[in-house]
């Protein structure tokens, strides 16, 4: 008989228990929805910020007429880009350098990037060899079209930033808009769209000031 107000009191203590734990449970359930809700909209608002600047980036193509991709199923090499077929031999090296980097082209035309990227891996190798920081550009966007249209978005990156270093070493920024734009595809297709967003820009600005 004793025990039953016991385990009343016991049971008791159990119910208020719970009762004080329900509100900690609910306040840790609102806090997880307020932080999806928060990165939901951060995420919705980055994914308008490049939809924007995609138009941008159309808008300023047609009134410059130039109509570039960086998708994988086009052509690699930018408008104006075309080697000579008439130049002067000297050094052989030149002479294999000139036909690995034509070789890329034509398997990237081909759809066959793991060739290309063999050929312009050779090609920058010998640019690198004869000091020809135009050629070694040409290389090192090969490379990155070559893995860009395998998937390989990061190792990609890395060679589309070497064209821009290669600019700023020599002072020369032939080939850095194409370069922006890869280097923010990639991005978009890794879902990195803060940084896709930031090479967005410096495209839209380079092709406006064109």
């Amino acid at each position: 008989m004793l025990a039953t107000p016991f385990q009343a009191l016991a049971e008791t203590c159990e119910a208020e228990s719970s009762f004080f734990n329900m509100p900690i449970l609910l306040l840790v359930a609102l806090i997880g929805a307020t932080v999806g809700g928060l990165l939901a909209r951060q995420r919705r608002g980055e994914l308008q910020k490049v939809n924007e600047q995609l138009r941008q980036i159309n808008a300023a193509l047609r009134r410059q007429a130039k109509i570039e991709s960086y998708a994988p199923t086009l052509s690699y090499a930018p408008v104006g880009s075309r080697f000579v077929e008439n130049e002067v031999i000297v050094d052989p090296r030149r002479e294999e350098m000139i036909a690995r980097l034509k070789a890329g082209k034509s398997f990237l035309r081909n759809q066959d990037p793991e060739k290309a990227f063999g050929e312009f891996k050779a090609g920058l190798e010998l640019a690198q060899a004869l000091n020809d920081p135009i050629e070694e550009k040409k290389a090192a966007r090969g490379l990155g079209a070559s893995l860009q249209r395998q998937g390989k978005y990061r190792e990609a990156i890395k060679y589309f930033n070497m064209v821009l270093k290669i600019s700023e070493r020599e002072g020369e920024d032939s080939g850095n808009t194409e370069a922006y734009g890869a280097i923010a595809d990639c991005y978009t297709e890794l879902g990195d769209l803060e940084r896709a967003g930031k090479f967005y820009d410096n495209y839209i600005a380079r092709l406006e000031s064109d």
